[in-house]
């Protein structure tokens, strides 16, 4: 190849910067791909403080990266979560720094089954804050109910199954059916006029509302508030059979009683006839039992009469006064000799209380007292006057040891100025001329200061 053919090539290719290479596929896809509907599961989901959301959106092959701004997702009735189920409105784009294919989300709803399991929260959530559960609102089954009516598919296995049911428990009870719609667009107004026209009849002591399993989707009309209010409304006690045991509706939480299945709704209602054959064997021999305890009560009474009648005869009386006249007399005689003994107590107690209280022997009483007085007085008064006397004693070498007197008559003298009477300590605190006092052990004598 020569080199006149490389620049010709050279000339013909058409060169794109990366910037403009991206910019060209955003171009593309936008024009391909307008905004569609896709479907996914959330995955990586961030919210940075801008207030944007990022995510993956995935199946079971693939995923794409996706980005929902702010102004987007401020609207969103719910707060999205990995693993949610959802259904996005996009625009195919691309992020041109890096290159990277993206959904540029304007809106999401919750896709299938998670919005009716919303739904199903709120209105649970709604319900339940009015009231609509509350337990002291519900009604009490009858215990055994003579009528009953049914309100289910004509064509489902619940009413066949509460039939058998019934047939095997309780065949005297009197049954009516309300055939319902129990899926589709107009089954919860179908469901509401059957409940409102058994509460208009009056003729019913109990409803049993039943279908049986499905998806929350077959299920739904006994999810709608319309149905939940006309149970609540209902006069008469309803009972929910309604798809599996582990299925649970609105119309459960405001029934007044939930059971698991049609079947156990059926069986709630009504006792087994072997039961109540059963009560009343009971009942037969308890009232065997109380006219049996009767007669002997009044068998017991008849001997009570017989007896209380010879008890009363004029001759038991008789004897029954003359045995309590001799009690009597007895307790008379005691009570006589008792007194009798309490008045002898009593005065001799007198007698020595007034012995004690004679004048001569309070007058030798108070002779001895003041004799002993006396030998006292003379004991304290001797005794008063050595303590004092060595008090004297003990005092006086006290005021000898002290007294400034000793001092003098041991020689020596008290100097004070003239003018002042204070005592000199100190050579210092006189001058030459001052006159001074001495005070000796007896007289005093002046003097003046010629030189110091």
């Amino acid at each position: 190849m020569d080199s006149s053919q490389l620049d010709f090539e050279k000339e013909d290719r058409q060169i794109f910067t990366v910037q403009k290479l991206n910019r060209e596929v955003k171009e593309l896809l936008q024009q391909n791909f307008p905004l569609i509907w896709v479907e996914g599961e959330l995955s990586n989901l961030a919210r940075p403080a801008s207030g944007h959301l990022y995510y993956s959106l995935k199946d079971e092959h693939a995923q794409v990266r996706c980005a929902m701004f702010r102004n987007a997702n401020r609207k969103l009735p719910f707060q999205p979560e990995d693993g949610m189920h959802v259904l996005v409105q996009a625009r195919v784009g691309i992020y041109e720094p890096r290159g990277d294919y993206q959904l540029n989300v304007e809106h999401m709803e919750e896709a299938g089954i998670g919005i009716l399991q919303r739904k199903f929260e709120e209105l649970k959530q709604k319900l339940s804050r009015e009231g609509l559960f509350d337990p002291a609102n519900k009604i009490s089954l009858p215990n055994y109910p003579t009528s009953l009516s049914i309100i289910t598919s004509a064509t489902g296995a619940a009413l066949r199954d509460i039939l058998s049911v019934l047939k095997r428990r309780f065949p005297l009870l009197e049954i009516r059916i309300y055939t319902v719609q129990v899926q589709g667009e107009h089954s919860a107004n179908s469901i509401i006029k059957a409940i409102q026209a058994t509460n208009q009849r009056k003729d019913s002591d109990v409803i049993i509302l039943a279908r049986g399993g499905g998806s929350i989707e077959d299920l739904w009309s006994f999810n709608e508030e319309s149905v939940a209010r006309a149970i609540y409304a209902s006069n008469l006690p309803i009972v929910t059979g309604i798809g599996h045991e582990v299925d649970f509706t609105i119309a459960d939480f405001v029934a007044d009683v939930r059971a698991a299945t049609p079947s156990a709704a059926a069986e709630l209602i009504v006792p087994h006839q072997q039961e109540l054959i059963e009560t009343f064997e009971q009942y037969t021999n308890t009232l065997i039992y109380l006219v049996q305890d009767k007669l002997s009560n009044l068998y017991q009474s008849l001997d009570w009469f017989t007896q209380r009648l010879e008890y009363l005869h004029p001759e038991q009386i008789i004897i029954r006064n003359k045995e309590k006249l001799a009690e009597l007399k007895r307790r008379l005689f005691n009570s006589i000799q008792l007194k009798i003994y309490n008045r002898h107590d009593v005065l001799n107690k007198i007698l020595i209380r007034f012995e004690n209280r004679s004048p001569r022997s309070q007058v030798q009483a108070a002779k001895i007292n003041l004799v002993n007085i006396h030998k006292n007085l003379g004991r304290i008064i001797h005794t008063h006057i050595e303590q004092k006397t060595q008090q004297l004693i003990t005092l006086s070498r006290t005021l000898d040891a002290i007294s400034p007197l000793g001092t003098l008559n041991r020689g020596y003298a008290i100097v004070t100025k003239a003018h002042d009477n204070l005592v000199l300590r100190n050579a210092d605190e006189v001058s030459d001329g001052d006159k001074i006092l001495i005070r000796l052990a007896k007289g005093r004598v002046s003097a003046h200061i010629d030189e110091k």
